[in-house]
């Protein structure tokens, strides 16, 4: 099977039209012999990353929450602080969350390149 390079240009494209998009992409959904069950996606390059654009009061309302597993151990992040220290993170995690959670999720993201 041979995987093909996509490179998209971010700038001035929402975040969950961008990701589905990639989303898509990776899983192989766009191919004529698509099946479910295996990995047949190909390698999405994505630019321009801190261009993207978002709508609505997300900056603002948007949470992240990460739990370590400890008592009290709930870790809040707000979009607008993932924004400006690391905007590839925005997308992975609304990538990720598009992927189908089985075994072929994590070779699926490994695909997904971020400049």
């Amino acid at each position: 099977m041979e995987r093909k390079i996509h490179k998209i240009d971010a700038n001035g494209k929402a975040v969950g039209r961008i990701a589905s998009e990639i989303a898509l992409l990776l899983r192989g959904k766009n191919k004529p012999e698509y099946e479910p069950h295996l990995d047949m996606g190909d390698a999405v390059e994505v630019t321009n990353i801190e261009k993207i654009r978002i709508t609505g009061r997300k900056l603002e309302d948007k949470e992240y929450h990460n739990h370590s597993g400890y008592p009290g151990g709930l870790r809040t992040r707000k979009m607008k602080d993932l924004m400006t220290k690391n905007p590839k993170e925005v997308l992975e995690k609304a990538v990720y969350n598009m992927l189908p959670a089985n075994k072929l999720r994590a070779n699926m993201k490994k695909r997904l390149i971020i400049k």
